[in-house]
């Protein structure tokens, strides 16, 4: 089982971010990474423990007031820094991801011919490219999200940042569990509660089919049928 933690503040989320993943760990995984937003997207992925993704982190000075994390349990594509997540697209959109989208291969062929180059054998990086796809025509990262799901089949639940609209962050759940936080002056999102509960207890689960935009003030949820 592959893990998600995502938080918007007004402090450091890099810490907020490992504290997760490590109390996701016990899920199994192969490889770890993180993604914030700092003047562009700043990225730390590696293979194995998320103490050795702490460490590269540290060494590089990561800090960010908004990102994404992940723990990957690999399904398309090896055990490689590669293939972990976060993915990003044209610097731009960077993505976190559990399950599986069964239509990659169509996606993949489709975003290729748009001219999208892909660095990793996962079906990941399809999210990615599709949603900055879908992103650079309506310039709004919630619509590009909820235009990217209603795209997708499968089972899964993802997490959202772009580089544009840095006070931002998108999820979806399809089939995977996916949760939000509440805090005071920051939100969180988390595949499993215990990955948020250094930050808060206050919690709402996304129902089937939910997209939510989610700022440091603010959550806004939209249900399969666009409600």
């Amino acid at each position: 089982m592959c893990g998600i933690v995502g938080a918007v503040s007004q402090r450091n989320v890099v810490p907020i971010l490992i504290e997760g993943l490590s109390r996701l760990e016990y899920r199994g995984y192969d490889s770890a990474g993180v993604a914030v937003i700092n003047g562009g997207i700043k990225r730390v992925r590696a293979v194995g423990r998320v103490a050795d993704m702490r460490g590269k982190a540290a060494a590089e000075g990561l800090q960010g007031l908004i990102g994404i994390g992940h723990t990957r349990w690999a399904t398309h594509g090896g055990v490689t820094e590669t293939n972990a997540h976060p993915h990003i697209s044209h610097d731009t959109i960077a993505v976190v991801h559990n399950g599986i989208i069964e239509n990659y291969a169509e996606q993949r062929r489709r975003l290729e011919a748009l001219g999208y180059i892909f660095e990793s054998q996962t079906d990941t990086e399809v999210i990615a490219h599709l949603v900055h796809h879908h992103y650079s025509e309506c310039g709004d990262l919630f619509a590009a999200t909820r235009y990217t799901v209603a795209e997708l089949v499968g089972a899964f639940a993802i997490g959202v940042v772009a580089l544009d609209a840095p006070g931002v962050m998108t999820c979806a759940r399809v089939g995977c569990p996916l949760l939000i936080g509440l805090g005071e002056g920051e939100n969180f999102i988390a595949s499993d509660v215990s990955a948020v509960l250094s930050s808060t207890r206050r919690v709402i689960y996304l129902e089937e089919g939910d997209v939510a935009e989610i700022t440091r003030d603010c959550v806004t949820i939209v249900d399969a049928t666009g409600n």
